[in-house]
């Protein structure tokens, strides 16, 4: 099983994602630090493990569907 990454949220006490998943803890973490500085909602942002497959990869232009 190939182990990604994805990005998380925490909205009222509860960590939320969604369908995104990368290659490295790093790509995640990336993108939620970007979204968390623009969205109102959550109090904080992650990164976590995931055994679902790789769809996202981010670079210097942002996220991008593999």
């Amino acid at each position: 099983m190939s182990k990604s990454f994805k990005p998380e949220f925490l909205v009222s006490g509860t960590w939320c994602s969604n369908a995104q998943r990368f290659a490295t803890h790093a790509e995640a973490l990336a993108t939620a630090a970007a979204r968390f500085q623009v969205w109102t909602m959550p109090t904080d942002y992650r990164a976590s493990e995931s055994d679902d497959p790789v769809n996202y990869v981010r670079d210097e232009n942002g996220d991008r569907g593999i």
